[in-house]
C-alpha cells in the first residue's frame, strides 16, 4: 500500500501536527507501507526558513524511510489572518500540482489548517484516488475563538466549504471524540468518522533522571519547575499565565517557557514590565531534546483560552508529560479534563481563573501524596495512549477506507 500524506507541518518542525504525522509514518513504514509526505519547507511558527533549507518549488529528501517532498509556499508568521490565509492557500495550490504526479492508493490530508484538504479534494476529483480528512482542529471555528477573524460572512462561507469537504471525503479521522460529536451534530454521517487521539512515543518519552547539568546551566537547581514546552500561540492564554505568575509569592516556584509563536514577544515584554524573576524563556528546541528539558520539570503546564470551542481540544503535551511521569496542571475544559481526571495524572484549574490557577499550583506542589498519586496515574495514561498502538489502529482504518471505496466503485461498475 502507498499513502500520500499532505500536511502543512512536518519534522524538523516540532508542533503537534508535525510530530503526529512523522511518528505515524515511521510506524506505517515498519508495517510495510510506502509513505510519501508532501509538506512545506520548515518555517513554523515564525515564517522563517529553517537552516539548511530553501523555499523552492520542489525538493525531495528522505527522513527515516519517509519520502518527503517539500514545495514552495508563501510564508508568514503565525499571527493575523489574511497573510496566513495566503500562506495556507499557496501550499494548497503547490501541493496539489506536485500531488498530480504522485502515485498513491489513498490520500490523507490533515488539518489545521483545512486548506490542506482542498488539495486532497481536487486530487480525488482528477485522479479518483480516495482521500481521508484527518481532523485535528475545527476550523474556522477555532480561529474565530481567538479573535483572528471577525467577518461573519467569511466565516459562514468557510464553514460551508468545511462541511462540504467532510461530506466529500471517503473518511474522517478525528483526534478527539468531541470533534466526532461536533460533526455528527452538524449532519456528517457518523459511520464515516473514526477517532484516533494523540499520544506519546514512549521510546522517546520515558521515566529518566533529572538532567542535573541542565539544571545547573539554567541556575534552577533548587527550584520547583513548572514547564511549558510548545507553541506560544494566540490560543494558549500565556499572557494570563504570566500575569498570574506575578501574584505567586512562593520563591521556590519557577516557570520555564520553551518555544516560539505569535505571543512570544508579547509575553516576554509583559514579564519584563512586571519585573518577574521567577520565569525563564528559552528558544525552541529539537524534538529529541524535549525529554531532556522535561526531565527537569516538576509540573507540565497545559493552558488554553476559556472558550467552548477548546472544550473539544486535547493538548498533545499531556501525553508526553505522562510518559515521563510529570503531572499536568491543565487549564482546559472538556475531554482533556476528563482524561486527566480519569487517570488522576494531574490537576485541572478553570481556564483563565487566576485564583483557581494559583490554588491548584500550590496544591500540586505542597500535597506530596497527591503529587505522587498523579505520577502513578501518569503511567496508566501513557500506556493507554502509546503512539505505536494508535498508529496501527489508524492504519487499519486507512486500509479499510481504501478497500470499502474500491468495493463501492466496483459495485457501481457492475450496476452499469
Amino acid at each position: 500500500m502507498k499513502i500520500l500524506f499532505i500536511t502543512d507541518n512536518f519534522t524538523p518542525e516540532v508542533n503537534a501536527p508535525a510530530t503526529r504525522t512523522y511518528e505515524h509514518a515511521q510506524e506505517w513504514i515498519k508495517m510495510g507501507v510506502d509513505v510519501t509526505v508532501i509538506t512545506c519547507v520548515p518555517n513554523y511558527p515564525n515564517g522563517k526558513v529553517f537552516d539548511g533549507y530553501k523555499n523552492k518549488f520542489y525538493q525531495k529528501e528522505y527522513i527515516d524511510g519517509i519520502e518527503v517532498i517539500r514545495v514552495w509556499s508563501y510564508m508568514s508568521v503565525n499571527i493575523g489572518f489574511f497573510k496566513r490565509v495566503i500562506d495556507y492557500i499557496s501550499f494548497s495550490i503547490t501541493s496539489f500540482i506536485v500531488g498530480l504526479f504522485q502515485k498513491a492508493d489513498i490520500i490523507i490530508a490533515t488539518s489545521p489548517q483545512f486548506f490542506t484538504t482542498w488539495s486532497a479534494y481536487l486530487l480525488n476529483k482528477i485522479k479518483g484516488t480516495p482521500w481521508i480528512f484527518e481532523l485535528r482542529d475545527i476550523w474556522p471555528e477555532s480561529i474565530q475563538s481567538v479573535g483572528a477573524i471577525k467577518y461573519k460572512k467569511a466565516i459562514d462561507i468557510l464553514e460551508k466549504i468545511e462541511l462540504g469537504l467532510y461530506r466529500d471525503s471517503n473518511g474522517v479521522i478525528a483526534v478527539t471524540d468531541a470533534f466526532r460529536t461536533n460533526l455528527i451534530s452538524r449532519g456528517i454521517d457518523e459511520y464515516k468518522i473514526s477517532v484516533i487521539t494523540n499520544g506519546s512515543n514512549i521510546e522517546l518519552f520515558h521515566l529518566r533522571e533529572k538532567n542535573m547539568e541542565l539544571l545547573e546551566k539554567l541556575n534552577l537547581k533548587d527550584k520547583f519547575i513548572v514547564g511549558y514546552i510548545g507553541t506560544h500561540g494566540m490560543a494558549h492564554s500565556l499572557d494570563f499565565i504570566v500575569k498570574s505568575i506575578s501574584k505567586i509569592d512562593d520563591e521556590t516556584i519557577h516557570f520555564l517557557f520553551i518555544g516560539d509563536g505569535a505571543m512570544k514577544t508579547i509575553i516576554v515584554k509583559l514579564a519584563k514590565e512586571l519585573n518577574l524573576r521567577n520565569i525563564t524563556f528559552l528558544d525552541p528546541i529539537k524534538k529529541e531534546e524535549v525529554p531532556k528539558y522535561l526531565s527537569i520539570v516538576d509540573i507540565s503546564l497545559a493552558p488554553l483560552k476559556k472558550s467552548d470551542t477548546f472544550k473539544s481540544v486535547i493538548p498533545s503535551k499531556i501525553f508526553e508529560a505522562a510518559a515521563m511521569r510529570k503531572p499536568t496542571l491543565l487549564g482546559v475544559e472538556g475531554q482533556a479534563k476528563e482524561i486527566i481526571e480519569k487517570y488522576r495524572a494531574g490537576v485541572c484549574y478553570e481556564p483563565e481563573n487566576e485564583k483557581d490557577f494559583i490554588d491548584k499550583l500550590y496544591l500540586l506542589k505542597n500535597d506530596k501524596e497527591l503529587y505522587n498519586n498523579c505520577k502513578r496515574g501518569c503511567i496508566e495514561l501513557a500506556i493507554n495512549f502509546d503512539r505505536k498502538v494508535l498508529a496501527k489502529k489508524m492504519l487499519n482504518i486507512v486500509k479499510n477506507t481504501a478497500i470499502n471505496r474500491d468495493m463501492s466503485v466496483n459495485l457501481k461498475k457492475k450496476a452499469i
